[in-house]
């Protein structure tokens, strides 16, 4: 089954920089992930790449920036109070932490600095800015039910997650 929109990729990968530096691996953490293709769950260059691919299929795709997390956005700062941060007590800047968001879900930011009250956080994805290597194995392929097609993402084995 060749992967178009509405399919359900099941895949490992790594990322590298283009410098070689081991950013992430989904074989070290154990579990491939699944992305429903056009529907924006994954990042465009990795999309684009997976379409008319089939299960069995490995390679390796560089992805710029501009198809990544996109270019850094100098004066992407944000001044939130500490209230919003679950680990508030021990962030420190250059820490990677997560961010409630008021739409819901939640986003990575870095911090910048650290006040009595506020905390100053980079809103730039860590990864923006950055050209990559992907390394891709695809695991799977079927169709998306109707419900995923839907809501736009994979639903987990047991059931809707979200």
């Amino acid at each position: 089954m060749q992967i178009e929109n509405n399919k359900v990729v099941t895949m490992h990968y790594s990322v590298t920089g283009t410098d070689g530096e081991a950013i992430e691996d989904s074989r070290a953490a154990g579990t491939p992930i699944e992305v429903l293709v056009g529907h924006r769950g994954i990042i465009p260059g990795i999309e684009k790449a997976l379409l008319g691919r089939a299960a069995g299929e490995r390679f390796t795709v560089d992805v710029s920036a501009a198809d990544g997390y996109g270019e850094r956005q100098p004066g992407n700062l944000q001044r939130v109070p500490k209230k919003y941060f679950r680990d508030a007590a021990r962030l420190k800047p250059g820490m990677l932490t997560t961010l409630a968001m008021k739409q819901g879900g939640q986003r990575m930011v870095t911090v910048v600095k650290v006040g009595s009250s506020v905390v100053d956080v980079d809103l730039n994805h860590p990864l923006a800015g950055r050209d990559l290597r992907f390394d891709i194995e695809i695991i799977g392929v079927r169709d998306g039910d109707e419900s995923e097609i839907a809501h736009g993402h994979v639903h987990s084995a047991g059931g809707h997650a979200h």
